[in-house]
Order: structure tokens, then C-alpha cells, then sequence
């Protein structure tokens, strides 16, 4: 049964001085409740109402964490991105986060407008699957709906959303598959598990050899959608694009534990990703170090200390989106 919500009172609208008109959604059809505005003014949320107060958390959580991600995500691209509205629902009937998130383009005049499923009890969920679409309008119109920038896209939302989205991963699957060379060609499509496994298998490599995320991004947007993971390697390290997917995949051989997930070269463990999953303080510092420390002393792998750090950090994440920034 529906019934509508409203915000609490902590949730503060900038006022329009007449009604604004509710944005046009790529799917959704119910009811758009408004719920606020993040601070900057960048990121509007709506909520399906029907879903009562687990939506309506996430909603206001979203508007606490939108800044800290659209900061982090110009960062990333180095541009400034545009304002968005985003609506939070049950998309493909899930309220745990599985149902993802779409939009209509990979620009912030066709694709301002965002859909992202509702995660009950855990917002850091919802701002990872917020950062995918916002990521893809950075884009310039480019990579969108092609295997490199579904990979990119995924890759943003796992440095900015704490790895929240580890039950996305598609990298175990394009090895489990023989890993084919999608180094060498780009599928042109979003949809392949293969495809966009190889993706963030490369990304994970690149980003173990000292590549950001901030330098990616712009080099993979300027190659545009016909470019090639083998072409991105070239413009970032100076060597032939012919030597990518071999100097890859001798990399992978050598992978101890295989490719279990998303990251196998514990890319996102370095300094330059790290300062995009959340604020840094010193009580942070001392739960990072507590947990490299003990998992040192119990004889961890290197692959399962970087796991502990991005746990820690997730849930920093998760935190910050529901007390909102400081």
C-alpha cells in the first residue's frame, strides 16, 4: 500500500520560488517525493514513497554523502560536472542494491537525470551505485554502452563507494572464461561479463603500476569509445600498445591466489585511490594501521591485508554517508 513520506526536519530544500518540476526518469513511473538538495546544490534526491522509511534513509543519506561524491568524482575526471537529480527506488524490484542503477547518457544534459535501486540498512550501497551513473556523465558523451567505460564506470564506484559493490564483480568471471583478449578490441557493449572483467582486471594492473584513477580517466575519455584498453596502456606508459595484453596476462600468471574479485592486483590499495574513499582522520588512520598490523601478525596474504584495509575504509564510507560531512 502506498502511503506518502516526508523528510526530517534536518533535511533543508533550497527555496525555487515556484514549483519544480518533477525530472523525467528513463523508467520510473510512481511518484517522485522529494526529499532535498546536498549542500553544494549539485544533487537532488527523490524517493518512491511507497517504500516507506528504509527508502527515505537513503534518500536523506544520499543528499549527506552526494558532495563528498561528486568532489571526488571531478577529482577523478578533472572537470566539474553539472547538477543531477537522482530518484531512489526499487529498480528491477530490488531493495538491496542488486537492482543497480541507469540512466539515459553519458553527459549531464541527457543523463542528469539518475535511477538508483534502494539498499535498506546500507546507504554506502546506494552512493557507490549513485557514483557508477555520475561517473559515466563525466564521460563527454564518450564510452558510454562500450566494455572500457563500463569498466571505468565500475571502477569509480568502487574507489568512491568503498568497494561497497563487491558482489558486482565480473573479473572472476572473464577468467573463469579463458580470459579472452578484450584488451586488443573493445566490445561494444555494457552487458558482457567478459568483456567488462578483462576491463577491471586491466584497470586493477594499470593502477598496481603507480596509474591513478585521476590520470585513467582523462586518458580513457580522450581516446574515446572506439579506443582500446591496449591504447590506454600506451598513452599512459610511453611502451607499445602491443606489449598490453602480454606484459597482462604474464601478470595474472603470476597472481597467487588467482582472480577472486574485481581488484586482483590490489589496485585500489594505493595512495592515490585511497583518498577518494572517505574523510581521513587520525582515529581512521589508527583502525588502517590496527588492522595492517594484526593481519602482519597472523600471517596474512598481501591480497587479504589489502582486503582488510578496504573493509575498514568501506565502512568509513558507509559512516560518512549517514552522519554527513562534518
Amino acid at each position: 500500500m502506498s502511503h506518502p513520506i516526508t523528510a526530517t526536519s534536518f533535511i533543508k530544500r533550497k527555496p525555487t520560488g515556484k514549483h519544480k518540476a518533477v525530472p523525467a526518469w528513463p523508467s520510473y513511473q510512481g511518484t517522485s517525493q522529494p526529499v532535498g538538495t546536498s549542500p553544494s546544490g549539485k544533487v537532488t534526491v527523490y524517493v518512491d514513497p511507497s517504500l516507506g522509511a528504509p527508502a527515505l534513509q537513503n534518500a536523506q543519506d544520499l543528499i549527506k554523502d552526494g558532495d563528498r561524491v561528486v568532489s571526488a568524482n571531478d577529482t577523478i575526471f578533472g572537470t566539474t560536472g553539472g547538477a543531477v537529480n537522482v530518484i531512489i527506488f526499487a529498480l528491477n524490484n530490488a531493495t538491496d542494491g542488486t537492482g543497480g542503477a541507469d540512466h539515459n547518457g553519458c553527459d549531464y544534459n541527457v543523463g542528469n537525470n539518475i535511477e538508483v535501486c534502494a539498499s535498506f540498512g546500507n546507504s554506502a550501497r546506494v552512493s557507490a551505485l549513485f557514483e557508477a551513473e555520475l561517473s559515466e556523465c563525466s564521460m563527454g558523451g564518450n564510452l558510454c554502452g562500450v566494455s572500457t567505460g563500463e569498466a571505468l564506470s565500475r571502477w569509480c564506484a568502487a574507489v568512491i563507494g568503498g568497494n561497497a559493490l563487491s558482489d558486482f564483480a565480473t573479473a572472476p568471471t572473464w577468467a573463469a572464461d579463458g580470459t579472452p583478449d578484450f584488451v586488443n578490441t573493445t566490445d561494444n557493449t555494457d552487458q558482457n561479463a567478459d568483456s567488462t572483467g578483462c576491463g577491471m582486471a586491466f584497470l586493477s594492473w594499470l593502477m598496481s603500476k603507480g596509474h591513478g584513477l585521476d590520470k585513467i580517466a582523462p586518458a580513457m575519455v580522450s581516446l574515446k569509445a572506439q579506443g582500446t584498453l591496449a591504447d590506454l596502456y600506451a598513452k599512459l606508459t610511453g611502451d607499445q600498445a602491443s606489449n598490453a595484453f602480454p606484459q597482462f596476462m604474464e601478470a595474472v600468471s603470476k597472481l597467487v591466489n588467482g582472480i577472486t574479485d574485481d581488484d586482483p592486483f590490489a589496485g585500489a590499495a594505493q595512495p592515490a585511490q585511497l583518498t577518494h574513499l572517505a574523510p581521513w582522520n587520525a582515529a581512521l588512520a589508527g583502525k588502517v594501521f590496527t588492522a595492517i598490523l594484526g593481519d602482519i601478525a597472523t600471517g596474512k596474504s598481501e591480497h587479504q591485508i589489502v582486503a582488510s584495509v578496504r573493509e575498514v575504509l568501506a565502512g568509513a564510507a558507509g559512516k560518512a554517508a549517514v552522519a554527513g560531512k562534518r
